[in-house]
């Protein structure tokens, strides 16, 4: 069970890192309009912020500490999925690779939202 537990956290890593990686090189491909490079930067600086926030859990002194990493990341996947729903409703970017990454975020956010439930004893 334990290498279990492990071999998933590893995973789960290898998985927010490679979609940190698409996003960037999503929004280095968006238009360069006054308006995409506000969203772009904004969805820049929460996106790559639910990897450094997972990261950061991983050194934290305290459960509560760890919790309270987990919880910043959620709330950058919630922000970036905010985001990139607006490139897409205004078609600023290509609507295949939004997709993609709206998917993926939506199950990294469900996996944080789980993980901080389990944490907190309510799952």
């Amino acid at each position: 069970m334990q290498n279990d537990n492990k071999k998933f956290k590893i995973e789960f890593k290898k998985r927010l890192y490679d979609w940190v990686i698409k996003l960037i090189k999503f929004i280095d491909k968006l238009p360069k309009d006054s308006v995409s490079s506000v969203m772009s930067k904004q969805l820049l600086r929460s996106g790559t912020s639910i990897l450094a926030n997972y990261i950061e859990a991983n050194s934290a002194n305290s459960k509560k500490d760890f919790i309270n990493f987990f919880t910043h990341s959620l709330k950058s996947a919630n922000e970036s999925k905010v985001w990139l729903s607006l490139l897409k409703d205004t078609g600023k970017g290509n609507k295949l690779e939004i997709d993609f990454l709206l998917k993926e975020l939506i199950e990294i956010a469900n996996i944080l939202t789980a993980s901080i439930l389990t944490l907190k004893g309510k799952k």
